[in-house]
């Protein structure tokens, strides 16, 4: 015969979407997002989220030189981490924190278990809890500018009102990035559009919340309040831009779903009966650890008898 086959290891189905233009993708749907921190809280959340962003790069960079590997900066997830992190962080807290929380992230999260595809949990969110752990006054502490003033979601379980209006623009306190629920909903369609993040994630992760509020909250199916607990806090950074990583979500579509269910009920646990008026990173990390067990519950049994090979 003279005709040649070419032969090569699956996957044969190849998409034409990289691990870069996926990365830079992401990025650009949170650059609004960001924009309005930088807008509303000023010089010191430029800062932060530049310094994050250094940090994270510089730190793969430097890890990938001392092992003598390949290096993998070009991908942009270590920058996608840093902008994370940044977004994930008060408006007061000191530029040395966001270096030892991207140092955190990157090195003992991410590049110790073998580099983006590896990491067992979110990095960026590892990054912040790390923080919250060791400087826990200064994670809490959301004065810009010489104001200060609670969280929506501490008013909220202090039974203050709020304004929905404002949390849906922004004009509220709390963490850089996770302010303006417009700006995050603008950028999550985007994505969606664009085919990157899955739905099913997002989708039962917010419902699942919201029964969960509904049922165990104390305010019965009050719309007011639901649609504020949704605004409030970093429940729609975390839903559309860090549950559906990748890397730490399942793969099967069941799981996904599951996947969402849980760090819904995890976030309503915690809102609900914890000290604390949050917990959406929490949440989501715990739920990476899950992830194995939810893939193997609901992968697909092989064709055959009994799905036996």
């Amino acid at each position: 015969m003279s005709d040649k086959y070419n032969v090569s290891a699956s996957p044969h189905v190849r998409s034409k979407m990289t691990v870069q233009t996926i990365m830079f993708l992401v990025i650009i749907s949170l650059l609004p997002a960001a924009a309005f921190g930088i807008y509303r809280f000023g010089f010191n959340a430029a800062l932060l989220i530049a310094v994050c962003i250094a940090a994270c790069v510089l730190s793969e960079l430097l890890y990938t030189l001392l092992m003598k590997k390949k290096a993998t900066i070009g991908d942009f997830s270590a920058v996608l981490t840093g902008l994370l992190l940044a977004l994930n962080l008060p408006p007061s807290a000191k530029w040395w924190m966001g270096i030892i929380g991207s140092v955190f992230a990157i090195i003992v999260v991410k590049m110790l278990f073998g580099g983006l595809g590896q990491n067992f949990m979110n990095p960026a969110l590892a990054g912040r809890c790390f923080l919250v752990i060791c400087f826990t006054a200064r994670m809490t502490d959301f004065s810009y500018d010489g104001v200060t003033g609670a969280t929506p979601l501490a008013l909220i379980r202090d039974g203050v009102p709020v304004s929905l209006y404002d949390m849906f623009l922004g004009r509220i306190s709390g963490t850089i990035g996770e302010v303006s629920t417009a700006l995050l909903l603008a950028g999550a369609v985007f994505l969606i559009v664009m085919g990157i993040i899955d739905v099913r994630i997002s989708f039962s992760y917010l419902l699942s919340f919201v029964l969960f509020m509904g049922l165990f909250a104390g305010r019965g199916w009050d719309i007011t309040y639901l649609a504020a607990q949704l605004c409030g806090g970093g429940l729609m950074l975390g839903a559309f831009f860090m549950a559906t990583d990748y890397v730490t979500s399942p793969i099967t579509k069941t799981g996904r779903i599951l996947f969402g269910i849980c760090c819904g009920l995890l976030t309503g646990l915690f809102r609900v009966f914890s000290s604390s008026a949050e917990g959406v990173s929490y949440a989501i990390i715990i739920s990476n650890l899950l992830v194995p067990l939810l893939e193997k519950i609901t992968m697909p049994k092989c064709f055959g008898k009994g799905g036996e090979i």
